[in-house]
């Protein structure tokens, strides 16, 4: 072929399909004037669409709350069977794991105190005693119930108790979760090794195994996930341990604070391993969640669903990632349950196909006023599940009486604020 019909060629392939591209772009273009219809599509039009529109079909599992299986609101039940002392301050349940259904009977683990005194502050570390606790989880241990229902609770004593010093967790022990594995059970925990608040919440994972839910728990006495190298984000603190079996490995998620106290955040990291005592692997894109006061995750279809709650500017949300680990906003949502601990029966079973939860058991700590300060268990329902259909879940408002607004009404400094803000304006 000569250089001349080569040329030739070029030129005609370029108009040929120059052409050919021109034409598809006005195409394209002209998408810009189909209005978006009146009926909702339940799929994504082949329309130009907003930004806005763009995220409602690619981002959510629906294109509106009722159709979205990862959207839910939030009911909450007191629970029975739990004694809190006449609400003094000096007993208190709080960070319940997952609940797992074993040989006829729901089992939770949590972190329980019962101190002759209420916490005296994280402000007050340097006051802290052998029998008196800085914080709600300082001096605590890991205790577990068992329910025939999920709303009466037997409470059986104590799993896991602090350790001798200076073994990991001699100071409290505390935020467990829970994981079988080969038929083993394993119960991991935050160790701490200091008064909490002396530096912050510095600790790190440890662990103890059983071979049945029931225990005895026998302690590993090592960490198991350390903080990370000086400079890291996770350098003093990983909270909230959190394992789930996935692609075959130990996924366990966490969450650190970091940033300094006086400016303090939280984000969700992930650590692998292939054996449940470790080595464990931390990933290498964290942190994996940008928000989150607590960790909570379940397997939902191919991937790991999440519930982000309180802390960041993702708070309040529902999250998925097919791939365990790159997580998108599912849902936005009211009310979540913190530090929920979900009843999720396939947890661990490497399934390919999580069906996703219904209820759980989740904490709260405003109870009294803070000098009695202590947190309560309570239970959670919800519809964030492949196998139900609950239509009063899925409504995307909820009316409150205004009295639940004025409870958050301004402080003296924000009253003091505005009324020197207004006398400002009359002396113009």
């Amino acid at each position: 072929m000569t250089l001349r019909t080569l040329l030739l060629l070029s030129i005609f392939s370029f108009f040929f399909f120059g052409c050919k591209n021109e034409s598809k772009a006005i195409v394209d273009t002209s998408k810009e004037d189909t209005p978006f219809p009146y009926k909702l599509p339940e799929t994504k039009p082949n329309i130009h669409l907003s930004k806005a529109l763009e995220r409602n079909y690619d981002n959510y599992m629906g294109a509106t709350p009722q159709d979205n299986e990862l959207y839910s609101q939030f009911r909450y039940t007191e629970l029975k069977g739990f004694d809190y002392n006449n609400h003094d301050g000096t007993i208190s349940r709080r960070d319940p794991s997952k609940v797992i259904y074993h040989e006829g009977k729901y089992y939770v683990w949590y972190t329980y105190r019962n101190t002759k005194t209420p916490p005296i502050g994280l402000q007050n570390a340097n006051k802290a005693t052998d029998v008196i606790p800085s914080s709600d989880w300082d001096l605590a241990e890991i205790w577990y119930a068992t329910s025939e229902d999920g709303f009466t609770w037997k409470e059986e004593g104590v799993a896991v108790p602090r350790p001798p010093k200076p073994n990991v967790g001699w100071r409290s022990v505390t935020t467990t979760d829970i994981l079988e594995w080969q038929g083993k059970w394993y119960l991991y925990y935050q160790g701490f090794m200091e008064v909490s608040g002396k530096r912050g919440d510095d600790c790190p994972v440890a662990v103890s195994y059983a071979d049945s839910p029931n225990g005895p728990w026998t302690p590993h006495n090592k960490i198991v996930i350390p903080n990370g190298d000086e400079g890291a984000w996770d350098q003093y603190s990983i909270h909230d341990p959190y394992p789930l079996v996935y692609k075959g490995k130990i996924y366990l998620y966490y969450k650190s604070d970091f940033n300094g106290r006086s400016n303090n955040i939280r984000m969700q990291g992930l650590a692998i391993a292939d054996n449940p005592l470790g080595p464990f692997e931390k990933h290498p894109l964290n942190p994996i969640i940008n928000s989150g006061h607590e960790t909570t995750m379940f397997p939902f279809k191919k991937g790991i669903a999440a519930l982000v709650i309180r802390d960041g500017n993702e708070h309040y949300t529902i999250q998925y990632a097919e791939d365990g680990f790159n997580f998108d906003i599912a849902a936005i949502s009211s009310y979540l349950p913190i530090a929920a601990g979900p009843f999720i029966p396939d947890a661990f079973t490497n399934t390919n196909d999580g069906r996703g939860i219904t209820w759980g058991i989740s904490h709260f700590t405003n109870v009294t006023t803070w000098d009695t300060n202590h947190a309560v268990l309570a239970r959670f329902d919800c519809d964030l599940s492949q196998d139900i259909d609950a239509p009063e879940m899925k409504r995307n408002h909820t009316y409150l009486k205004p009295e639940f607004y004025y409870k958050m009404g301004l402080n003296s400094e924000q009253k003091k604020r505005i009324n020197k803000a207004t006398e400002s304006l009359k002396s113009q």
